[in-house]
């Protein structure tokens, strides 16, 4: 095995407490990351705890703690956490300072449980009435209006050490098909992307999000033949019109759009191969079979060695600079610190 081909993969836990399977895969894989969902959530005692039993399975530098907590209907812990409303409402007061706090608050609370990576904010442009999947998640139908948005939302998680991620480039809001469940296309050409779709994301590299989520659709005037996540020309694309230089994750590797087309290894190696520096996955099933998927490929020498150090060298940078170390949390002191009441005031200024 090689021993950091881990760093590349973010993956699912089973439950609310980690089982010796987890345990065992987080350890001698040395994975880079995890994603928290509704199932692996209580309270946040339970949720610091299991923070804490996480982070037990570290090599070197602390694991990607990571989770969707955007506002509105896209939020994992739904109880105990300020409940801020959907950003297309936030982003209605027309106030970029009050994005700002709300991003703020969210990363006082994360970070409270020791979560370090919020998926957020949404850099899409919603010009389709249609679209269902993003909707109100974005700040807005204006690019300029989600523009000014994004780089306070990106501010205000980073203040408080939580790393956001821009995401889903290259445009999620002009689709007609969901990517959790179909492939979706978008034929607008380049140009046209670059007026709009595109905007809030050079926006987002500018303001230094850590993280870049590449989406699962296929860009007609790009690649016509694979989605983002797997076309080479989509990453390279974000490197360097965009100038992006920090870490590319892709899109949950289960979602229908890659599965009902490509098998879970195939994916895996294809994703890394294009460009990406890291794969997620909701479940530890599949991102096991990621994992050895790209071990054999390194293997044979079909992936380059010297492609996976590029990577790993990004991840530990940002790592190091982030959370060269983990002190466990000390949980009595969650229910102290954690008041979303006391947020009442910022609420108000949402209704």
């Amino acid at each position: 095995m090689v021993s950091d081909l881990g760093q590349l993969i973010v993956t699912g836990i089973s439950g609310k407490s980690l089982t010796e399977e987890d345990r065992d895969f987080l350890e001698n894989c040395n994975i880079g990351g995890v994603i928290l969902f509704k199932h692996n959530y209580e309270n946040p005692a339970q949720l610091a705890e299991l923070v804490n039993d996480i982070q037990a399975c570290r090599s070197e530098y602390p694991l990607f703690v990571s989770v969707d907590q955007e506002g509105g209907r896209v939020k994992r812990f739904q109880t105990h956490f300020t409940q801020f409303p959907a950003m297309l409402e936030v982003a209605s007061k027309d106030s970029p300072k009050l994005t700002f706090e709300v991003h703020k608050i969210m990363a006082q609370e994360l970070a409270l449980c020791g979560i370090n990576i919020n998926y957020s904010p949404c850099c899409d442009v919603w010009t389709n009435p249609k679209n269902k999947v993003i909707g109100d998640r974005a700040f807005g139908q204006d690019p300029k209006e989600v523009e000014k948005h994004i780089s306070a939302a990106i501010r205000g998680l980073h203040s408080e050490n939580v790393l956001a991620c821009a995401k889903h480039f290259p445009g999620h809001g002009n689709t007609a098909k969901d990517s959790h469940y179909d492939l979706p296309y978008v034929k607008k050409t380049l140009d046209e992307l670059r007026k709009l779709e595109f905007i809030p994301f050079y926006k987002a590299s500018k303001s230094r999000a850590e993280f870049m989520m590449m989406a699962h659709l296929v860009l007609d005037d790009l690649d016509p033949d694979l989605p983002c996540t797997l076309s080479k020309r989509a990453y390279d694309f974000l490197r360097q019109e965009l100038k992006y230089k920090n870490i590319i994750i892709t899109d949950d590797m289960e979602m229908k759009a890659i599965e009902d087309h490509f098998s879970t290894e195939k994916a895996a190696v294809m994703a890394i191969e294009a460009g990406a520096d890291i794969i997620l996955y909701r479940s530890a099933e599949k991102a096991k079979i990621a994992y050895e998927s790209i071990n054999e490929a390194v293997k044979t020498q079909r992936i380059k060695r010297s492609q996976i150090d590029e990577k790993v060298k990004r991840i530990n940078r940002c790592k190091k600079t982030f959370f060269s170390e983990y002190k466990p949390i000390y949980i009595p002191d969650i229910s102290k610190k954690l008041k979303p009441e006391g947020n009442d005031q910022i609420l108000t200024k949402l209704i």
